[in-house]
Order: C-alpha cells, then sequence, then structure tokens
C-alpha cells in the first residue's frame, strides 16, 4: 500500500476555447508526442461538424461525450473460489476518461479517408446518441444491468 497519494496534476486549457476538456481530449488522441497534429485534427473535425450539422461544434462534441460516458461498470472480485462481475458506480474522472477513450478508439475504427473525417462522423453519431462508441456504453451498462444480483458483494 502506497503511503501518500500522487499529486493532481492539472493540465493547461486549450489555446482556441479555453477548455481544458478540449486539452484532455487532445493529449488522448495524440500520437507519438505530436501535439500540434492532434490539435489541427480536433479544430478541423469541430469546423467540419459546424458545417456538416449546422450547429455549435463545440457543443456538439460536448454532447457527444456526455452521451458516451458510462455511469456504472462491472469489475472482478473473486469470493470463495468464483469470480463475480460485481457491478459499481463509476468516479467522475473515470466516467470522462472511459468517454474520452471511448470516443477516439472508435473513430479510429472508422471507414472514412482523414482522421479528421473519422473523428468527425463518430462525435456526430454519438451526439445523436448512435454510434459504436454509445454501443460500447450501452454494452456496459447492460452488463451491470445483467450481474444486478452481486451487488452485495461490492468492496
Amino acid at each position: 500500500m502506497r503511503k501518500s497519494k500522487p499529486k493532481k496534476r492539472y493540465i493547461l486549457p486549450d489555446p482556441k476555447f479555453g477548455d481544458v476538456m478540449v486539452s484532455k481530449f487532445v493529449n488522448y488522441m495524440m500520437v507519438d508526442g505530436k501535439k500540434s497534429i492532434a490539435y489541427s485534427i480536433f479544430y478541423d473535425a469541430v469546423a467540419l461538424i459546424e458545417s456538416k450539422t449546422g450547429e455549435n461544434g463545440l457543443e456538439t462534441w460536448r454532447k457527444a461525450l456526455n452521451n458516451v460516458m458510462p455511469g456504472v461498470e462491472v469489475k472482478s472480485r473473486r469470493v470463495g473460489g468464483a469470480t463475480f462481475q460485481v457491478p459499481q458506480e463509476v468516479r467522475p474522472e473515470r466516467k470522462t476518461s472511459l468517454g474520452i477513450k471511448w470516443l477516439i478508439s472508435y473513430a479510429r475504427n472508422r471507414g472514412e479517408k482523414t482522421m479528421t473525417e473519422k473523428l468527425a462522423g463518430e462525435i456526430i453519431s454519438a451526439s445523436k446518441g448512435e454510434g459504436a462508441a454509445i454501443k460500447k456504453k450501452d454494452d456496459t451498462h447492460r452488463m451491470a444491468e445483467a450481474n444486478k444480483a452481486f451487488s452485495h458483494f461490492r468492496f
């Protein structure tokens, strides 16, 4: 067991919108330390969303992220030789990080040509309540609902 918790690192807001969540999203999207490329992909995707939907791109992204964030998840718990999937509520920090990871990973798996188009497409579909990232959230919620009987094993 560690003696003290590690200090919380605070990240700076992004240059265009002044939003910390955008910086966090870009940091997760970044590959090989290429932050400027990650920023340009995100900003271009937001512009593409605005041109496609006619709504505010940043608000659409926020809505998509809120739709993707899970409320409950299952954790494995070993009790007397058997492993149970115990449903638990997700901490707020983990909620956002899971939502961001799912949005980015399922955007990467899409069929469009560039990452900008992939990300814009996934964000638009997630804001409407459809797409692969939303399916992942629904599957997680369904798994937690199915294992509700083991919730008394919570630690």
